[in-house]
């Protein structure tokens, strides 16, 4: 069964870093997109960077392009989320989600997420 295991959260002042990561286990899909999601308290969950596994294919939200780094080891079957000049807004639980396809038929999958928290 596959799982999904986010790491790295916690709390951090403005302007500072966190680096999350996500490990997929008993995962053997070859063709996938890894994505990040975040919600913060009271609000929807919003997209906040995917990337496909067979190109160096990825995508950001407006509100984190430049400062997040999204990135995937095929190998070790895990996605990271490197989050620099973190703000207050950027505050909320990180979701990693896979989505896969085998067979003409897609599979997704959620971690149970992480708490990301920027204050002073």
């Amino acid at each position: 069964q596959v799982q999904l295991v986010e790491s790295g959260g916690g709390l951090v002042q403005p302007g500072g870093s966190l680096k999350l990561s996500c490990a997929a286990s008993a995962f053997t899909f070859t063709t996938y997109i890894m994505s990040w999601y975040r919600q913060a308290p009271g609000k929807e969950r919003e997209l906040v960077a995917s990337a496909l596994s067979v190109a160096d294919t990825v995508n950001y939200a407006d509100s984190v392009r430049g400062r997040f780094t999204i990135s995937i080891d095929n190998n070790e079957n895990t996605v990271s989320l490197q989050m620099n000049s973190l703000k207050p807004e950027d505050t909320g639980v990180y979701f990693c989600k896979a989505v896969a396809w085998h067979q003409h038929k897609e599979y997704a999958y959620w971690g149970q997420g992480t708490q990301v928290t920027v204050s002073s």
